[in-house]
Protein backbone atom coordinates (compact mmCIF):
# COMPACT_ATOMS: atom_id res chain seq x y z
CA UNK A 1 0.00 0.00 0.00
CA UNK A 2 1.64 3.52 -1.21
CA UNK A 3 2.02 6.05 2.07
CA UNK A 4 1.21 9.55 0.83
CA UNK A 5 3.18 10.83 4.31
CA UNK A 6 6.45 11.08 1.67
CA UNK A 7 6.25 14.36 0.35
CA UNK A 8 7.00 15.00 -3.24
CA UNK A 9 9.20 18.25 -4.07
CA UNK A 10 8.70 19.52 -7.27
CA UNK A 11 11.25 22.69 -8.62
CA UNK A 12 9.51 24.35 -11.43
CA UNK A 13 11.82 26.21 -14.04
CA UNK A 14 12.02 29.60 -12.25
CA UNK A 15 12.97 28.01 -9.09
CA UNK A 16 10.12 27.89 -7.23
CA UNK A 17 9.49 25.26 -5.05
CA UNK A 18 6.04 23.47 -3.97
CA UNK A 19 5.28 20.18 -2.25
CA UNK A 20 2.70 17.33 -2.92
CA UNK A 21 1.89 15.47 0.49
CA UNK A 22 -1.39 14.12 1.88
CA UNK A 23 -4.33 16.05 2.88
CA UNK A 24 -4.56 17.13 6.30
CA UNK A 25 -7.74 18.28 8.34
CA UNK A 26 -5.71 21.84 9.24
CA UNK A 27 -5.97 21.96 5.28
CA UNK A 28 -9.70 21.94 4.77
CA UNK A 29 -10.34 25.87 5.27
CA UNK A 30 -7.43 26.82 2.87
CA UNK A 31 -9.03 23.90 0.51
CA UNK A 32 -12.19 25.25 0.60
CA UNK A 33 -11.12 28.75 -0.08
CA UNK A 34 -9.39 27.81 -2.79
CA UNK A 35 -12.27 25.86 -4.77
CA UNK A 36 -14.42 28.87 -4.33
CA UNK A 37 -11.54 31.45 -5.76
CA UNK A 38 -11.27 28.73 -8.69
CA UNK A 39 -14.89 27.91 -9.40
CA UNK A 40 -17.03 30.21 -7.25
CA UNK A 41 -20.28 29.77 -5.94
CA UNK A 42 -22.04 28.11 -8.49
CA UNK A 43 -19.75 24.94 -7.81
CA UNK A 44 -22.17 23.58 -5.01
CA UNK A 45 -24.45 22.83 -8.27
CA UNK A 46 -21.96 21.47 -10.56
CA UNK A 47 -23.46 17.98 -11.71
CA UNK A 48 -20.16 16.12 -10.50
CA UNK A 49 -20.47 17.90 -6.91
CA UNK A 50 -23.64 15.36 -7.07
CA UNK A 51 -21.26 12.17 -6.98
CA UNK A 52 -18.79 13.89 -3.77
CA UNK A 53 -22.50 15.01 -1.92
CA UNK A 54 -22.66 13.07 1.19
CA UNK A 55 -19.56 10.39 0.59
CA UNK A 56 -16.20 10.73 1.74
CA UNK A 57 -12.96 10.80 -0.90
CA UNK A 58 -11.52 7.84 -1.22
CA UNK A 59 -8.92 6.60 0.65
CA UNK A 60 -5.81 8.01 0.51
CA UNK A 61 -7.00 10.17 -2.34
CA UNK A 62 -6.91 13.54 -1.10
CA UNK A 63 -3.89 15.68 -2.20
CA UNK A 64 -2.76 19.16 -1.27
CA UNK A 65 -0.01 21.38 -2.89
CA UNK A 66 1.71 23.86 -0.85
CA UNK A 67 4.21 26.58 -1.25
CA UNK A 68 5.83 27.42 1.64
CA UNK A 69 3.32 27.72 4.04
CA UNK A 70 0.18 28.01 1.65
CA UNK A 71 -1.48 25.82 0.42
CA UNK A 72 -1.98 25.87 -3.26
CA UNK A 73 -3.31 23.37 -5.11
CA UNK A 74 -5.54 20.08 -4.66
CA UNK A 75 -7.13 16.98 -6.15
CA UNK A 76 -9.21 14.37 -4.58
CA UNK A 77 -10.44 11.30 -5.75
CA UNK A 78 -14.04 9.37 -5.62
CA UNK A 79 -15.53 6.12 -5.87
CA UNK A 80 -17.99 5.47 -7.86
CA UNK A 81 -19.89 2.54 -10.26
CA UNK A 82 -19.30 3.53 -13.99
CA UNK A 83 -22.00 1.73 -15.38
CA UNK A 84 -21.59 -0.68 -12.76
CA UNK A 85 -17.74 -1.11 -13.47
CA UNK A 86 -15.77 0.35 -10.14
CA UNK A 87 -14.00 3.27 -10.85
CA UNK A 88 -12.90 6.99 -9.66
CA UNK A 89 -13.87 10.64 -10.14
CA UNK A 90 -11.38 12.75 -10.33
CA UNK A 91 -11.77 16.00 -9.00
CA UNK A 92 -11.79 18.90 -8.23
CA UNK A 93 -8.67 19.90 -9.26
CA UNK A 94 -7.83 23.30 -8.32
CA UNK A 95 -4.29 25.04 -8.36
CA UNK A 96 -4.27 29.14 -6.77
CA UNK A 97 -4.16 31.73 -10.02
CA UNK A 98 -0.99 32.63 -9.22
CA UNK A 99 0.81 29.93 -9.40
CA UNK A 100 -0.71 27.86 -12.55
CA UNK A 101 2.36 28.05 -14.32
CA UNK A 102 4.32 25.95 -11.95
CA UNK A 103 3.44 22.37 -13.11
CA UNK A 104 1.46 21.95 -9.52
CA UNK A 105 -2.14 20.32 -11.29
CA UNK A 106 -0.20 18.20 -13.72
CA UNK A 107 2.11 17.25 -10.70
CA UNK A 108 -1.40 16.59 -8.69
CA UNK A 109 -2.45 14.02 -11.25
CA UNK A 110 0.22 12.41 -11.77
CA UNK A 111 0.70 11.96 -7.93
CA UNK A 112 -3.05 10.96 -8.01
CA UNK A 113 -2.87 8.26 -10.88
CA UNK A 114 0.09 6.38 -9.00
CA UNK A 115 -1.23 6.32 -5.73
CA UNK A 116 -4.64 4.81 -7.35
CA UNK A 117 -3.31 2.41 -9.10
CA UNK A 118 -0.57 1.20 -6.62
CA UNK A 119 -3.83 1.19 -4.33
CA UNK A 120 -5.38 -1.10 -6.85
CA UNK A 121 -7.51 1.08 -8.33
CA UNK A 122 -8.46 0.08 -12.20
CA UNK A 123 -10.27 3.16 -13.77
CA UNK A 124 -10.51 6.77 -13.66
CA UNK A 125 -13.46 8.85 -15.01
CA UNK A 126 -13.65 12.96 -14.46
CA UNK A 127 -15.61 15.69 -16.30
CA UNK A 128 -13.15 18.09 -18.05
CA UNK A 129 -11.02 19.48 -20.74
CA UNK A 130 -10.13 16.98 -22.75
CA UNK A 131 -6.83 18.60 -24.99
CA UNK A 132 -5.70 19.48 -21.23
CA UNK A 133 -6.42 15.81 -19.88
CA UNK A 134 -5.17 14.05 -22.66
CA UNK A 135 -1.64 13.81 -21.74
CA UNK A 136 -2.64 12.18 -18.71
CA UNK A 137 -4.49 9.03 -20.98
CA UNK A 138 -7.75 10.51 -20.85
CA UNK A 139 -9.92 10.10 -23.59
CA UNK A 140 -14.09 10.87 -24.02
CA UNK A 141 -13.88 7.29 -26.18
CA UNK A 142 -13.31 4.98 -22.97
CA UNK A 143 -16.29 7.41 -21.20
CA UNK A 144 -18.59 7.62 -24.70
CA UNK A 145 -21.58 5.14 -23.05
CA UNK A 146 -21.52 6.43 -19.80
CA UNK A 147 -24.09 9.29 -18.22
CA UNK A 148 -23.87 11.16 -15.54
CA UNK A 149 -26.62 12.64 -13.14
CA UNK A 150 -27.12 15.95 -14.47
CA UNK A 151 -26.11 18.40 -17.53
CA UNK A 152 -22.70 17.81 -18.78
CA UNK A 153 -21.02 18.46 -22.32
CA UNK A 154 -20.41 15.00 -24.05
CA UNK A 155 -16.90 15.42 -24.97
CA UNK A 156 -15.63 16.37 -21.68
CA UNK A 157 -16.83 13.31 -19.92
CA UNK A 158 -12.70 11.43 -20.17
CA UNK A 159 -12.27 8.12 -19.06
CA UNK A 160 -8.68 6.61 -18.53
CA UNK A 161 -7.99 2.68 -17.98
CA UNK A 162 -5.25 2.09 -15.00
CA UNK A 163 -5.55 -1.43 -16.02
CA UNK A 164 -6.18 -2.57 -19.53
CA UNK A 165 -9.64 -3.60 -20.26
CA UNK A 166 -10.87 -2.33 -17.12
CA UNK A 167 -13.88 0.14 -19.34
CA UNK A 168 -14.44 -1.81 -21.38
CA UNK A 169 -18.12 -2.26 -22.09
CA UNK A 170 -18.53 0.23 -19.12
CA UNK A 171 -22.04 1.69 -19.93
CA UNK A 172 -24.70 3.51 -18.25
CA UNK A 173 -25.01 6.04 -15.22
CA UNK A 174 -22.12 6.83 -12.92
CA UNK A 175 -23.39 7.07 -9.40
CA UNK A 176 -21.67 7.37 -6.42
CA UNK A 177 -20.24 4.33 -4.08
CA UNK A 178 -18.38 5.66 -1.17
CA UNK A 179 -18.29 6.05 2.33
CA UNK A 180 -20.99 7.77 3.16
CA UNK A 181 -20.56 11.22 5.49
CA UNK A 182 -21.98 11.23 8.97
CA UNK A 183 -25.21 12.91 8.45
CA UNK A 184 -24.57 16.33 10.64
CA UNK A 185 -20.88 16.19 8.65
CA UNK A 186 -22.78 16.41 4.95
CA UNK A 187 -25.31 18.76 6.14
CA UNK A 188 -22.21 21.37 6.59
CA UNK A 189 -20.76 20.23 3.26
CA UNK A 190 -23.69 21.71 1.18
CA UNK A 191 -24.19 24.78 2.47
CA UNK A 192 -23.82 27.41 0.12
CA UNK A 193 -19.49 28.18 -0.54
CA UNK A 194 -18.05 31.91 0.56
CA UNK A 195 -17.09 33.88 -2.40
CA UNK A 196 -13.78 34.61 -2.52
CA UNK A 197 -11.63 36.89 -5.37
CA UNK A 198 -9.84 35.53 -7.95
CA UNK A 199 -6.58 37.29 -8.86
CA UNK A 200 -5.67 37.48 -12.77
Amino acid sequence: MIKLRKTLFVLSADAAAFSIRAERVGDVPAREALLDACFGTTRASRTCQRLRDGYAPAEGLSLSAVRGDKLVGTLRLWHVSAGEVPALVLGPLAVDPTCRRLGIGAALINRALAAAKALGHRAVILLGDAPYYARFGFSAERASLLTLPGPFERQRLLGLELSEGALAGASGMIVATGASLPTARAARGKKAPRAVPCAA
